[in-house]
This record gives structure tokens, sequence and C-alpha cells, in this order.
């Protein structure tokens, strides 16, 4: 998940902010729409459903090496990743699918569609990018 978030952070984001706001606004658009029916989606519950299970399994066995790690990996992503993508991307996306960007107004909308969309998915990028370096600490830890 942090290389497709990355993608966005780096360079996806800055390209529809390079087109005018119809046409950036509309290629965002498309990529919520294709991205719902993607193998995107079962990755991003899966990884969802892996995390929250990962975290279960370490505190039944909080005792043991790597415990500790597992579940704090597990709570990163699912507060970085999962709750930030429901709470602030998804909303903003769901406005921008019924914002008329031919308007000033949906210009306005769109430009600060794209400071505050982009903002949290840097949260994403690094909250992925952070449970997977504890996931991998936690598997050092366990193999000691």
């Amino acid at each position: 998940m942090a290389g497709v978030y990355f993608a966005f952070s780096t360079f996806v984001m800055r390209a529809l902010a390079l087109l005018p706001a119809r046409e950036g606004a509309a290629a965002m658009r498309v990529i919520n729409e294709v991205i719902l029916s993607s193998l995107f989606m079962p990755l991003f519950y899966g990884t969802s459903l892996l995390a929250a299970g990962l975290s279960v399994a370490a505190l039944l066995r909080w005792g043991q090496p790597g415990a500790p790690t597992l579940a704090l990996a597990g709570v990163v992503y699912l507060v970085g990743m999962l709750a930030c993508t429901a709470v602030y991307n998804v909303p903003w996306n769901d406005a921008l699918a019924t914002t008329d960007v031919r308007t000033d107004e949906g210009a306005s909308v769109w430009a600060d569609y794209l400071v505050r969309w982009t903002r949290y998915n840097h949260v994403r990028t690094v909250a992925s990018a952070m449970a997977c370096a504890g996931y991998v600490a936690a598997a050092l830890q366990v193999a000691k």
C-alpha cells in the first residue's frame, strides 16, 4: 500500500495539479471510480484485516518476542492508513464527485482538494511504510 500512496504523493497529484481544474478533477474522478473495481480494493481491505488480525495475535502473545512491535505496527497501519482514508480521503473523493469544477467555486474546491487530499495521502504513505518496517522488525525479533 505504501508504494501506491507514495506514487500519488510524489507525482500523480502533482501531475493532476498541472492540468486545468476541469481536466485534473475529471482525471481524479475517473481514478476514484476505476480504483473501486480494481485489484487495489481486495489488497486495501485484505491488508487492513491482516493488520487487525496480527494486532490481536500480538496481544494474545504479549510477553513473547516481537509482540509489542507487531501490535504497534498494526495500530499504526489501521489508524494512519485505514482511519485516515475513511475520515479524510474518501469523503473528499465523494465531495469531488459531486462538484461542478467548471465554475469558480468548483475550481476552488479542486484546489482545496489537491492540498488537503494530498496532505492526508502523505500520512497514509508514511503510516503504511512505518507499519511495513514494524512488521519486518517484529519478524526479526521473533527470529532471534
